[in-house]
C-alpha cells in the first residue's frame, strides 16, 4: 500500500469516526440502554451499515462551538423533561382528548446533516415524531400531539426552527452560521420579541466559530 493510499484511508477513517460515534449513540438512545453490551452492538451495527450500505464519505462542518453545544445539550434535556411532563398531563386530562396534527416545517439552513440532527432532536422530545423528510425541499413532516389551534401549530413550527438555529450555532458550517447571523440582523427591529432578540444576544456573544 502506497503512502498516498494510506493517508487517504486514514483520512477517510478519521472523517467517519464522528459519524460512527453518532450512529452508536443513536442506537443506544433507540433502545434506551447505556450498557457495555449496547455500546458493542451499536459499534457492530454502525460498522455494518457504513460498510454494507456504503455511501460517500460524510464530510462534517469542520466547526464546533463548545459553548453553544453545551447549551444545546442542556436545552435538549430540559425539553425532554418538559415534553414528558406535557404528554403525561395530556394523557391523564380526562376533560378533553389530546389534539394531534401533522405539521410541515420548512427548514432554513439545513443540509443533510443539519436536517438529520433536527429530525432526531424533534423525535426524541416526547410529543412529536418525524414521519417524513423531504430532502430536496428541506421540509420535515412531524406528527405532534397537544395541538388544538392554528396558534399551536405556529408555536410548534417556531420551536422546531429554534432547534435548527441552535444546532447551526453549535455544529453548522461557517457558511450556515454566517447566513443565520445575516438573517437575524436583517430581521432586527424595534420589537425585541421572538427571534429578533436572538440576533442581539448572538451579536454580543461573539462569533462562536
Amino acid at each position: 500500500m502506497s503512502p498516498d493510499t494510506r493517508r487517504s484511508l486514514a483520512h477517510d477513517v478519521w472523517v467517519q469516526l464522528p459519524f460512527l460515534a453518532w450512529l452508536v449513540l443513536l442506537w443506544m438512545l433507540l433502545w434506551h440502554q447505556f450498557t457495555p453490551l449496547a455500546f458493542v452492538t451499536g459499534v457492530v451495527i454502525a460498522v455494518f451499515v457504513t460498510r454494507v450500505f456504503r455511501l460517500p464519505t460524510v464530510e462534517l462542518s469542520g466547526r464546533i462551538n463548545v459553548w453553544y453545544a453545551f447549551l444545546f445539550v442542556v436545552q435538549f434535556l430540559w425539553a425532554v423533561f418538559l415534553g414528558a411532563l406535557s404528554v403525561t398531563i395530556q394523557v391523564f386530562d380526562l376533560r378533553r382528548q389530546p389534539g394531534a396534527a401533522i405539521i410541515a416545517v420548512p427548514l432554513r439552513y439545513a443540509d443533510d446533516l443539519i436536517m438529520t440532527h433536527v429530525s432526531v432532536t424533534s423525535s426524541l422530545i416526547p410529543g412529536s415524531l418525524v414521519i417524513e423528510a423531504d430532502r430536496d425541499r428541506g421540509i420535515l413532516y412531524l406528527h405532534v400531539i397537544g395541538v388544538h389551534t392554528k396558534a399551536d401549530v405556529e408555536r410548534f413550527r417556531a420551536e422546531v426552527l429554534r432547534w435548527e438555529r441552535r444546532i447551526v450555532r453549535a455544529l453548522g458550517t461557517p457558511a450556515q452560521y454566517r447566513a443565520l447571523r445575516a438573517d437575524a440582523l436583517r430581521a432586527q427591529g424595534p420589537d425585541d420579541s421572538g427571534p429578533l432578540s436572538l440576533s442581539k444576544r448572538h451579536r454580543h456573544e461573539g462569533p462562536g466559530s
